[in-house]
């Protein structure tokens, strides 16, 4: 299985945070933030601070993602970091 990890920096646009792949997938989202102030959001493509599912400050989502789907970020302040590890599977 390759692991696939980055860091992303969020605004308040929003990013495609994973991309799509062709087997189901495992994917960890980790706001890298200590404080409060800065929370990530994520889902589709039209994610928002209203919308999305919430990570607080210093937080970890596990999501299974299926085939062709795509994960989508934004965070209601600027210049917030999010760690992302991609577990892919072999086809």
């Amino acid at each position: 299985m390759p692991l696939v990890h980055r860091q992303v920096t969020l605004g308040t646009a929003i990013s495609e945070i994973v991309g799509a792949d062709n087997m189901p997938h495992e994917v960890h989202v980790h706001n890298n933030n200590t404080d409060n102030a800065h929370l990530v959001f994520v889902g589709g493509s039209a994610v928002s601070t209203t919308n999305g599912l919430r990570i607080g400050s210093n937080e970890t989502l596990t999501l299974n993602l299926r085939p062709n789907d795509r994960l989508f970020a934004t965070s209601n302040h600027t210049a917030t970091v999010v760690s992302v590890l991609d577990i892919r599977k072999h086809d």
